[in-house]
Protein backbone atom coordinates (compact mmCIF):
# COMPACT_ATOMS: atom_id res chain seq x y z
CA UNK A 1 0.00 0.00 0.00
CA UNK A 2 1.31 3.39 -0.92
CA UNK A 3 1.15 6.40 1.91
CA UNK A 4 0.30 9.64 0.65
CA UNK A 5 -0.61 13.32 2.88
CA UNK A 6 -2.96 15.68 2.04
CA UNK A 7 -0.91 19.36 2.12
CA UNK A 8 -3.23 21.97 2.96
CA UNK A 9 -3.49 24.41 0.01
CA UNK A 10 -6.10 26.45 1.96
CA UNK A 11 -6.18 28.30 5.31
CA UNK A 12 -3.28 29.80 6.93
CA UNK A 13 -1.38 26.91 6.44
CA UNK A 14 -1.00 27.76 2.41
CA UNK A 15 1.91 30.06 2.86
CA UNK A 16 4.92 30.00 0.05
CA UNK A 17 7.28 28.72 3.12
CA UNK A 18 4.79 25.91 4.50
CA UNK A 19 4.24 24.33 1.17
CA UNK A 20 7.81 24.16 -0.03
CA UNK A 21 8.93 22.60 3.69
CA UNK A 22 5.35 20.24 4.01
CA UNK A 23 6.53 18.99 0.70
CA UNK A 24 10.35 18.79 1.27
CA UNK A 25 9.99 17.42 4.56
CA UNK A 26 7.11 14.79 3.21
CA UNK A 27 9.81 13.75 0.37
CA UNK A 28 13.04 13.42 2.51
CA UNK A 29 10.45 10.88 5.36
CA UNK A 30 9.80 8.50 2.14
CA UNK A 31 6.14 9.77 1.66
CA UNK A 32 5.13 8.40 -1.78
CA UNK A 33 2.48 11.22 -2.62
CA UNK A 34 0.81 14.56 -1.72
CA UNK A 35 -2.88 15.84 -2.41
CA UNK A 36 -4.10 19.02 -2.69
CA UNK A 37 -7.89 20.32 -2.57
CA UNK A 38 -9.89 22.10 -5.13
CA UNK A 39 -12.23 25.23 -4.12
CA UNK A 40 -12.65 27.98 -6.64
CA UNK A 41 -15.20 29.92 -4.84
CA UNK A 42 -16.04 29.61 -1.18
CA UNK A 43 -19.02 31.70 0.49
CA UNK A 44 -18.80 33.52 3.21
CA UNK A 45 -20.55 31.29 5.19
CA UNK A 46 -18.76 27.99 4.82
CA UNK A 47 -15.22 29.62 4.78
CA UNK A 48 -14.52 27.87 8.32
CA UNK A 49 -11.47 26.11 9.05
CA UNK A 50 -9.89 28.00 5.67
CA UNK A 51 -11.57 31.93 5.69
CA UNK A 52 -11.93 31.38 2.05
CA UNK A 53 -8.41 31.49 1.11
CA UNK A 54 -7.71 28.70 -1.63
CA UNK A 55 -4.81 28.19 -3.83
CA UNK A 56 -5.11 27.00 -6.99
CA UNK A 57 -4.39 23.21 -7.14
CA UNK A 58 -3.23 22.99 -10.44
CA UNK A 59 -1.16 26.59 -9.79
CA UNK A 60 -0.02 24.74 -6.51
CA UNK A 61 1.27 21.15 -7.79
CA UNK A 62 3.37 23.00 -10.51
CA UNK A 63 5.14 25.33 -8.06
CA UNK A 64 5.66 22.02 -6.05
CA UNK A 65 6.64 19.96 -8.82
CA UNK A 66 9.72 22.50 -8.99
CA UNK A 67 10.53 22.29 -5.12
CA UNK A 68 10.53 18.48 -5.25
CA UNK A 69 12.42 16.09 -7.35
CA UNK A 70 11.24 11.92 -6.64
CA UNK A 71 7.14 12.26 -4.76
CA UNK A 72 4.31 12.49 -6.77
CA UNK A 73 1.79 15.09 -6.67
CA UNK A 74 -2.12 15.11 -7.40
CA UNK A 75 -5.17 16.57 -7.09
CA UNK A 76 -7.63 15.41 -4.88
CA UNK A 77 -9.94 15.89 -6.18
CA UNK A 78 -9.99 18.58 -9.57
CA UNK A 79 -13.79 19.69 -10.27
CA UNK A 80 -13.80 19.24 -13.61
CA UNK A 81 -17.04 21.15 -14.38
CA UNK A 82 -15.13 24.21 -13.32
CA UNK A 83 -13.09 24.55 -16.18
CA UNK A 84 -13.08 24.64 -19.64
CA UNK A 85 -11.41 21.04 -21.04
CA UNK A 86 -8.69 22.22 -22.98
CA UNK A 87 -7.47 24.91 -20.27
CA UNK A 88 -7.30 21.55 -18.03
CA UNK A 89 -6.05 19.33 -20.38
CA UNK A 90 -3.11 21.84 -20.83
CA UNK A 91 -2.63 22.33 -17.27
CA UNK A 92 -2.49 19.13 -16.40
CA UNK A 93 -0.13 17.85 -19.66
CA UNK A 94 2.08 20.96 -18.14
CA UNK A 95 2.35 19.62 -14.77
CA UNK A 96 3.18 16.00 -16.02
CA UNK A 97 5.92 17.69 -18.65
CA UNK A 98 7.76 19.80 -15.88
CA UNK A 99 7.30 17.28 -13.07
CA UNK A 100 8.79 14.86 -14.98
CA UNK A 101 5.62 12.03 -15.06
CA UNK A 102 5.07 12.35 -11.36
CA UNK A 103 1.18 13.78 -11.63
CA UNK A 104 -1.75 11.92 -10.55
CA UNK A 105 -4.90 13.16 -11.63
CA UNK A 106 -8.05 12.87 -9.18
CA UNK A 107 -10.98 14.00 -10.50
CA UNK A 108 -14.90 14.65 -9.23
CA UNK A 109 -17.70 16.16 -10.60
CA UNK A 110 -18.14 18.78 -7.68
CA UNK A 111 -21.19 19.21 -5.25
CA UNK A 112 -21.15 22.80 -3.94
CA UNK A 113 -23.90 24.56 -5.08
CA UNK A 114 -22.38 28.11 -5.00
CA UNK A 115 -19.31 27.16 -6.47
CA UNK A 116 -21.50 26.02 -9.72
CA UNK A 117 -23.33 29.25 -9.84
CA UNK A 118 -20.24 31.28 -9.40
CA UNK A 119 -18.87 29.59 -12.31
CA UNK A 120 -21.86 29.59 -14.38
CA UNK A 121 -21.95 25.81 -14.89
CA UNK A 122 -25.21 23.96 -14.66
CA UNK A 123 -24.59 21.65 -11.81
CA UNK A 124 -27.52 19.64 -13.06
CA UNK A 125 -25.27 18.65 -15.75
CA UNK A 126 -21.92 17.92 -13.65
CA UNK A 127 -21.96 14.31 -14.42
CA UNK A 128 -21.94 14.75 -17.80
CA UNK A 129 -19.64 17.68 -18.33
CA UNK A 130 -17.13 15.36 -15.88
CA UNK A 131 -17.54 12.84 -19.02
CA UNK A 132 -17.01 15.14 -21.45
CA UNK A 133 -14.29 16.42 -20.50
CA UNK A 134 -12.50 12.98 -19.74
CA UNK A 135 -13.24 11.94 -22.80
CA UNK A 136 -11.80 15.08 -23.79
CA UNK A 137 -8.54 14.41 -22.11
CA UNK A 138 -7.95 11.00 -23.03
CA UNK A 139 -8.06 12.11 -26.94
CA UNK A 140 -5.86 14.98 -26.27
CA UNK A 141 -3.44 12.63 -24.85
CA UNK A 142 -3.79 10.18 -27.28
CA UNK A 143 -2.62 12.40 -30.63
CA UNK A 144 -0.61 15.39 -31.19
CA UNK A 145 -2.99 16.52 -33.27
CA UNK A 146 -6.57 16.77 -31.85
CA UNK A 147 -9.90 18.29 -33.07
CA UNK A 148 -12.27 20.65 -30.99
CA UNK A 149 -15.42 22.50 -32.20
CA UNK A 150 -14.44 21.93 -35.96
CA UNK A 151 -10.77 23.30 -35.11
CA UNK A 152 -7.80 21.34 -35.42
CA UNK A 153 -5.03 22.02 -33.31
CA UNK A 154 -2.20 20.60 -31.85
CA UNK A 155 -1.74 19.62 -28.43
CA UNK A 156 1.76 19.94 -27.41
CA UNK A 157 3.73 19.06 -24.75
CA UNK A 158 2.33 15.27 -25.24
CA UNK A 159 3.96 13.96 -22.32
CA UNK A 160 2.94 10.37 -21.10
CA UNK A 161 -0.92 10.62 -19.80
CA UNK A 162 -0.82 10.60 -16.28
CA UNK A 163 -3.15 7.86 -14.02
CA UNK A 164 -6.88 9.03 -13.31
CA UNK A 165 -8.66 8.40 -10.01
CA UNK A 166 -12.16 9.36 -10.11
CA UNK A 167 -13.58 10.77 -6.54
CA UNK A 168 -17.29 10.70 -5.31
CA UNK A 169 -19.53 7.80 -3.95
CA UNK A 170 -22.18 5.79 -5.55
CA UNK A 171 -22.88 4.10 -8.72
CA UNK A 172 -21.85 6.71 -11.15
CA UNK A 173 -18.21 7.33 -9.81
CA UNK A 174 -17.72 3.73 -10.00
CA UNK A 175 -18.71 3.38 -13.95
CA UNK A 176 -17.25 6.46 -14.41
CA UNK A 177 -13.65 5.17 -12.91
CA UNK A 178 -14.21 1.79 -14.52
CA UNK A 179 -14.80 3.98 -18.45
CA UNK A 180 -12.09 6.46 -18.12
CA UNK A 181 -9.47 6.06 -15.24
CA UNK A 182 -7.24 3.98 -13.24
CA UNK A 183 -9.00 3.59 -10.46
CA UNK A 184 -11.18 4.98 -7.36
CA UNK A 185 -10.58 7.66 -4.79
CA UNK A 186 -12.89 7.32 -1.99
CA UNK A 187 -13.51 9.64 1.06
CA UNK A 188 -13.77 8.02 4.25
CA UNK A 189 -11.80 5.31 6.66
CA UNK A 190 -14.78 2.49 7.53
CA UNK A 191 -13.84 -0.89 5.82
CA UNK A 192 -17.30 -2.10 6.16
CA UNK A 193 -18.04 0.88 3.84
CA UNK A 194 -15.91 0.44 1.30
CA UNK A 195 -15.39 -2.94 0.73
CA UNK A 196 -18.99 -3.54 -1.04
CA UNK A 197 -17.64 -0.57 -3.63
CA UNK A 198 -14.08 -1.61 -4.03
CA UNK A 199 -15.50 -5.56 -5.03
CA UNK A 200 -17.94 -3.67 -7.76
CA UNK A 201 -15.54 -1.52 -8.62
CA UNK A 202 -13.20 -4.81 -9.56
CA UNK A 203 -16.18 -6.44 -11.15
CA UNK A 204 -16.59 -3.15 -13.25
CA UNK A 205 -13.18 -3.16 -14.44
CA UNK A 206 -12.80 -6.90 -15.41
CA UNK A 207 -15.87 -6.55 -17.62
CA UNK A 208 -14.34 -3.54 -19.54
CA UNK A 209 -11.28 -5.68 -19.95
CA UNK A 210 -8.71 -3.99 -17.52
CA UNK A 211 -7.00 -5.15 -14.64
CA UNK A 212 -7.58 -4.45 -11.08
CA UNK A 213 -8.25 -0.95 -9.76
CA UNK A 214 -6.36 1.06 -7.92
CA UNK A 215 -8.37 2.56 -4.76
CA UNK A 216 -6.64 5.88 -3.50
CA UNK A 217 -8.69 6.32 0.04
CA UNK A 218 -8.61 9.80 1.74
CA UNK A 219 -8.58 9.32 5.47
CA UNK A 220 -7.75 10.46 8.81
CA UNK A 221 -5.49 7.92 10.72
CA UNK A 222 -4.99 8.05 14.04
CA UNK A 223 -1.18 8.74 14.40
CA UNK A 224 -1.35 9.25 17.94
CA UNK A 225 -1.85 6.15 18.93
CA UNK A 226 0.08 3.97 16.18
CA UNK A 227 -1.38 0.63 17.11
CA UNK A 228 -5.18 1.81 15.95
CA UNK A 229 -3.96 3.59 12.94
CA UNK A 230 -2.06 0.69 11.80
CA UNK A 231 -5.14 -1.59 12.23
CA UNK A 232 -6.98 0.60 10.35
CA UNK A 233 -4.28 0.71 7.77
CA UNK A 234 -4.28 -3.31 7.82
CA UNK A 235 -7.98 -3.05 7.63
CA UNK A 236 -8.58 -0.87 4.09
CA UNK A 237 -5.15 -2.71 2.75
CA UNK A 238 -6.79 -6.11 2.90
CA UNK A 239 -10.15 -5.27 1.47
CA UNK A 240 -8.31 -4.03 -1.82
CA UNK A 241 -6.83 0.01 -1.14
CA UNK A 242 -3.72 0.47 -2.90
CA UNK A 243 -2.98 4.01 -1.42
CA UNK A 244 -3.99 5.78 1.91
CA UNK A 245 -4.05 9.40 1.89
CA UNK A 246 -4.04 11.03 5.79
CA UNK A 247 -5.51 14.11 5.91
CA UNK A 248 -5.55 16.41 8.80
CA UNK A 249 -5.57 20.05 9.80
CA UNK A 250 -2.14 20.37 10.79
CA UNK A 251 -0.60 23.75 12.39
CA UNK A 252 2.89 23.62 11.42
CA UNK A 253 5.35 22.02 9.20
CA UNK A 254 6.36 20.58 12.25
CA UNK A 255 2.86 18.54 12.86
CA UNK A 256 2.81 17.61 9.01
CA UNK A 257 6.97 16.37 9.21
CA UNK A 258 5.32 14.22 12.23
CA UNK A 259 3.22 12.86 10.18
CA UNK A 260 5.04 12.01 7.50
CA UNK A 261 7.45 9.80 9.96
CA UNK A 262 5.12 8.09 11.79
CA UNK A 263 3.63 7.08 8.14
CA UNK A 264 6.74 5.93 6.65
CA UNK A 265 8.29 4.20 9.36
CA UNK A 266 5.67 3.06 11.75
CA UNK A 267 2.91 2.19 9.63
CA UNK A 268 4.66 1.36 6.21
CA UNK A 269 6.67 -1.36 8.48
CA UNK A 270 3.35 -2.58 10.34
CA UNK A 271 1.61 -2.95 6.35
CA UNK A 272 5.26 -4.80 4.94
CA UNK A 273 6.52 -2.33 2.82
CA UNK A 274 10.03 -0.76 3.59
Amino acid sequence: MELGLYVRNMGPQSTRGMLLDGARAAEQAGIDHLWVADHIAIPPDQAEGSGGRYLDPLGTLAFLAAATERIRLGTGVLVLPYRPPLATAKWVATIQELSADRMLFGVGAGWMEAEFQVVGAPRGRRGAITDETLEFVHRCFAADEVEANAQRFLFLPRPKRPPIYVGGAGPAALRRAARFGEGWMPMGSDPRNLAAPIAELASLFAQAGKGPPEVIALTSLPLDDADRAVERARALQEIGVTGLVHTSRYGSVAEFARSAEILSTRIRAALGRR
